[in-house]
């Protein structure tokens, strides 16, 4: 659209005359972008106690850290800290209900994260991934649905698919948005069946060539194999390697088109091929699956075929061990690195008795005194650490590729775990990244890392001065020796964002 002279200085006045009218807030999020100042924000109240209180606690363990005010806003949702952040969690447990408008439209700009699956493989594979962290280090930072994002991360680290492998270089988008976006806080039946008829899990564990068109030919257990081990039962499940090889057997016959294979079309669809099915009955888990009889038509035992999966499925979601393995890990993400055996046992039962809900899940183990007590013990991982650091200052970030580089020279960057266990949670392979931690901490403050800029005097004032800052930067007001260190550093944000009461959740 072209403007002349005159038509546009008739806008800017009509905009001008909006601005002084319904004020920066109630404008078009396009137009507020373009009047109101970068960091815009208003007084708040750090929070006020000597050690971590519970609404500081939520802040940090269920969400990626709070941000400008976040712990008054969050008070306010109760009569004490306890109640309010047992108000907080029910919130963020029910993410459809909170607006979270601003984060979407911030993800917009990553245009291949929303494209049809056809239209991906248009796309070089370097932009692909480069969108996937962008996008994922931008929820992380600007949503509301902060402990939606955590389970986001949280599933993909357990049903990790490296993208570096054949296909998955464009199918791994698919993946994050209809298997761990959609069922991050659903129910993980229908989650593990989404990943296990993933286009990228299939190649990712080469699922796509799992076949046996005859006795004489193994079947690939690659998948099954992980199933078992990562995805289900645990390593000390029970499980024994008969298991796995019927479980692959059962899997036989599932495939997906491939970019570089006739016919050129549907790239990326998932087919079952009856004729690489093993029909034969197998006993999985003590659990006898008989075999496709012969005597019917092609669609029916192709329909039976299909069926194995499925039951192959609900065999190891209903196992006792898979419970215990995912609420094992739940309890280590959420509450220690060593998780309390009582608090194990809590959400297993939960687990157990919801049949793998995963909202009821989390909400056993918030109600936990081991989850109530156990604060700042645990060790933020790095792009843990990177979001939180931006959400507290209030940082104005695209997300760039610099950030994105400093993840990447930490060990974390979303979506580049080579091997299908994922990233790891425990603190000790993390305590390497200390220096570039810091030497992130200093560029941040400092507004070196080009697309991101912090106001730091806006944020320091707004929190009522040094002391308040600190308070708001830690989770608690700070201790003399932390206050002293302030003053004398000469870089007081960046001291404060490496010091090891910020680095821990």
């Amino acid at each position: 659209m072209n403007l002349s002279r005159r038509k546009f200085l008739q806008v800017g006045g009509s905009s001008a005359v909006l601005l002084t009218t319904v004020g920066c807030d109630q404008l078009p999020r396009e137009l507020r972008a373009l009047y109101q100042p970068p960091n815009q924000s208003d007084p708040f109240q750090p929070p006020p106690a000597e050690d971590l209180d519970p609404v500081s606690h939520v802040l940090n363990r269920a969400a990626f850290g709070p941000r400008p005010g976040d712990h008054a806003r969050v008070c306010k949702l109760g009569a004490t800290p306890e109640q309010a952040a047992t108000a907080y969690l029910e919130q963020q447990l029910n993410p459809e209900k909170l607006d979270d408008d601003e984060a979407e439209y911030a993800v917009r700009r990553f245009e291949t994260l929303a494209l049809p699956l056809g239209e991906l493989f248009e796309y070089q594979e370097d932009l692909l991934q480069n969108e996937l962290m962008r996008g994922a280090l931008t929820r992380a930072v600007w949503s509301e649905r902060q402990l939606y994002e955590v389970m986001v991360q949280f599933w993909s680290d357990h049903f990790n698919i490296d993208p570096s492998k054949g296909d998955c270089k464009w199918l791994k988008v698919v993946d994050d948005r209809e298997v761990i976006r959609r069922h991050a806080l659903g129910q993980f039946p229908d989650l593990l069946r989404a990943s296990a008829l993933s286009p990228a899990m299939l190649w990712y564990l080469d699922g796509r060539v799992n076949h046996r068109e005859n006795l004489a030919a193994k079947p690939n257990e690659n998948y099954a194999r992980e199933l078992l081990e990562l995805h289900t039962l645990g390593l000390h499940g029970g499980y024994t390697q008969k298991d796995v090889m019927e479980v692959a057997r059962c899997l036989t016959g599932w495939t997906v088109r491939a970019k570089d294979q006739p016919p050129y079309f549907q790239i990326g669809k998932v087919e079952f091929k009856l004729s690489q099915h093993d029909c034969g009955s197998k006993e999985v888990l003590g659990q006898m699956i008989p075999g496709v009889p012969t005597d019917l038509s092609h669609g029916q035992r192709e329909h039976l075929g299909q069926q194995e999966l499925d039951r192959v499925l609900e065999i190891v979601t209903s196992h006792p061990a898979t419970a215990r393995h995912l609420s094992t890990k739940l309890c280590q993400r959420f509450i220690a690195d060593e998780p309390p055996a009582s608090a194990v046992e809590a959400v297993t039962r939960a687990f157990t008795q919801t049949k793998g809900d995963i909202r009821a899940t989390l909400r056993a183990l918030f109600a936990t005194k081991e989850f109530r007590q156990q604060r700042g013990n645990k060790f933020k991982r790095p792009f843990n650490y990177i979001a939180s650091a931006l959400r507290t200052t209030g940082a104005r970030t695209d997300a760039g590729l610099e950030i994105i580089d400093y993840l990447q020279r930490m060990g974390h960057a979303p979506f580049n775990y080579p091997t299908p266990d994922g990233y790891p949670e425990p603190a000790a392979p993390w305590l390497g990244t200390l220096l570039w931690r810091w030497n992130f901490a200093l560029a941040v403050s400092e507004n070196k890392i080009k697309g991101t800029k912090i106001d730091f005097v806006t944020l320091r004032n707004d929190s009522g001065g040094d002391a308040g800052l600190m308070a708001h930067l830690l989770g608690r007001k700070p201790t003399a020796e932390e206050t002293q260190a302030y003053h004398s550093s000469g870089a007081g944000l960046a001291l404060m964002l490496s010091a090891p009461a910020f680095q821990r959740c």
